[in-house]
């Protein structure tokens, strides 16, 4: 299960990992995003160890949605080095989020 993160200690664990890290910024009212959760799920389980996979609720968290322009949701991304590395916006297949994962880790 993808760990919960706040704006608070968003620093500590994306910014300042040692692994890429994956942030699925969602809200609980979002279908798309609930849609989402079995995929971020399993990604977590799956790719443990070479990436970090994290959840930040928007509606709890505005600042770090804000400073990375997340305007809608599920909005994922995949930071390496505290750096954005890639952007994914809506709903996509397992597939596809793996073939991202796989290029940074």
């Amino acid at each position: 299960m993808a760990q919960e993160i706040t704006d608070a200690d968003f620093d500590a664990q994306v910014m300042q990992s040692d692994i890429p890290v994956l942030v699925d910024f969602w809200a609980p009212w979002c279908g798309p995003c609930k849609s989402m959760l079995p995929i971020v799920g399993e990604l977590s389980t799956e790719y443990e160890g070479k990436v970090r996979v994290v959840k930040m609720n928007v509606d709890e968290n505005t600042e770090t949605p804000g400073k990375f322009n997340v305007m809608s949701i599920p909005t994922f991304i995949i930071f390496k080095g505290g750096e954005v590395v890639q952007t994914i916006v809506g709903v996509k297949s397992k597939e596809d989020m793996k073939k991202e994962l796989d290029a940074v880790a």
